[in-house]
C-alpha cells in the first residue's frame, strides 16, 4: 500500500504530551499555541503589538544621549521573539527597545 490519503482524511498522530492519537491538525494547532510568545508589562497586563504603553521609570537611552521621562508614551509597539523585550517608536528615537518590566500598558 503507498499510503495515499482520501482529500477529507486527519492523519492521527501521537502527542506525547496527553498520551493520545490525536488528529494532526490539533496537534499543530496546540503546538503553535503553546509556541506563542506572551508579553508582560509591569503590572503583569499582557501587551500586543500596535498597543501603547507608558514608561514607570525615567530610562537612558544609550548611544542617544537622551533621557525617555517617566510618564512618555510610546505608540505602536511590536513585540519581539523575547518576551522580555519589545520594540518601540518614539519619535526622537529610532530602532527603541525597552525591556517589558520598564512599561505599563495604557
Amino acid at each position: 500500500m503507498t499510503g495515499d490519503a482520501t482529500p477529507g482524511d486527519d492523519d492521527d498522530v501521537y502527542d506525547e504530551a496527553s498520551g493520545e492519537w490525536r488528529p494532526a491538525s490539533e496537534v499543530a494547532a496546540a503546538a503553535a499555541a503553546a509556541a506563542r510568545v506572551v508579553v508582560r508589562d509591569a503590572a503583569g497586563y499582557e501587551l500586543a503589538n500596535g498597543g501603547q504603553v507608558t514608561l514607570i521609570k525615567d530610562l537612558k537611552v544609550k548611544g542617544a544621549g537622551t533621557t525617555l521621562k517617566q510618564g512618555t508614551v510610546i505608540r505602536a509597539i511590536r513585540l519581539t521573539e523575547d518576551p522580555e523585550l519589545i520594540d518601540c517608536r518614539h519619535n526622537a528615537i529610532k530602532g527603541l527597545v525597552r525591556r517589558a518590566e520598564f512599561v505599563r500598558r495604557r
